[in-house]
Formats: C-alpha cells, structure tokens, sequence
C-alpha cells in the first residue's frame, strides 16, 4: 500500500508543486529535556560510585507539557499552535482552532488566493466527516488517505527534519512553566529560515523515490 501510494504522489508531483504543500503535524513538547540514556554515561572506578564526581539526571515522572500544531511550505511557516494537556484533540477541536482559527487565516495571506495542497496524518479527528466537510470547503486538493501513506514520517519534513530542528535549539533547557517553554518554541520557531525550509521540502521526491526503490519499505539508507 505504502508503495502504490508513493508512486501516486509522484506522479501527482508532476502535475502540482510540491512547493505547494503546507505539510503539518503534531508534537508534544515537555518542560525538561529528557536524558539520553545511550549518550549521557560516566565511567566511574568502583571507588568512585559514590564520589562527588557522580553526576545524576532526575526527571519527573509526568513532567508538565504542551501539546504544539504546526506545517510549513517551501516558503514560509504557520504559526505554532499550544493545545494544553487537558484538551483532548477531538474532531471540533481540530476543526476549529487548528483549520479555521490559524490555518485558514494564514493560508490565505501567505497564498494570496494561490494555489496550495494540504498534507496531515489521518488521526481519527482529521479524518471524521465532520472534519472532511471542513477540508472539502475550505482546503480542496488536500492530500486524501488514497494518496498519504499511513505511518510515514520519513516522509513528512515536519517529522523527518523540523521537529528535530527545533528541538535542538531549546536542548538542554529546562523551563520553570509550560509558559516560558512555549515562548522558547516561539523563538526558535521564528529563527528557522526560508532557506532551511526549501532545502528540506525539496528532499520530499528524493526521498519518495528512494521509498520506491525500497518497495515500501525503510529506504533512509539509500539517500
């Protein structure tokens, strides 16, 4: 399945711009960075087990986090949108402050009433009826289940690069309250440049050929 669709967006890519695609996704972003628990080791004698040479990472169990919404093009980013951790991302949700309270608004200043393709996963809220009726109406051309292959991120810039990108620039930070991380990810979201976004959009092909070639399967290591 994850193949024919492949070789759909290609073909699909040949007609439309993948220029043109807004492609978005989701992330959950905590207070305090997460130990690497393969790269942060010491090496200590025996002697030393106890010493004051010993460092500890402590981590809360359920640190306190935000829920962040976001998509670029080739030529610009949308704003970042904070769903706090009570919310449940249920169809009307999703509807309304993620397609028509942000999305919307930026889609038609930053397009200018010119073409664009939106790309999401298929989580059940963006895949309801109600949610289609939405998509119908005000996002025609959107990238349907018959072309988006399922569990993809090695093929979505959001997941293969940006998320990566801005976690990086808040790394090893740790912020008092969800607040001030949501204003370190406003920061490093504003930093990100038109350049690093059309280098990464454009690798979407490569990377769709590459998944041919791999017949569906994992293909990074043939880029």
């Amino acid at each position: 399945m994850r193949l024919e669709k492949c070789r759909k967006l290609l073909q699909h890519f040949q007609v439309r711009r993948v220029s043109d695609v807004i492609w978005t996704d989701e992330k959950i972003f905590t207070i305090e960075p997460l130990p690497n628990r393969q790269n942060q080791r010491q090496l200590l004698s025996k002697d030393d087990s106890m010493s004051p040479k010993r460092r500890l990472a402590h981590n809360r169990l359920f640190p306190k986090s935000v829920m962040v919404w976001a998509g670029i093009t080739a030529t610009g980013k949308t704003p970042l949108v904070f769903i706090e951790r009570n919310v449940k991302i249920n169809s009307e949700v999703y509807q309304k402050i993620v397609l028509m309270d942000n999305l919307l608004p930026w889609v038609t200043q930053h397009f200018a009433g010119g073409p664009f393709i939106l790309q999401q996963d298929w989580a059940p809220s963006h895949g309801s009826r109600s949610t289609l009726a939405v998509l119908e109406a005000h996002f025609p051309g959107f990238l349907d289940k018959n072309l988006w292959p399922a569990s993809s991120p090695d093929l979505n810039p959001m997941d293969f690069s940006v998320w990566g990108m801005l976690e990086g620039k808040i790394a090893g930070k740790v912020f008092a309250t969800v607040d001030d991380l949501k204003a370190a990810l406003e920061v490093a979201w504003a930093s990100i440049d038109d350049g690093y976004l059309r280098r990464t959009v454009n690798s979407v092909k490569k990377r769709l050929r590459a998944c041919v070639k791999a017949r569906g399967s994992n293909f990074e290591i043939l880029l």
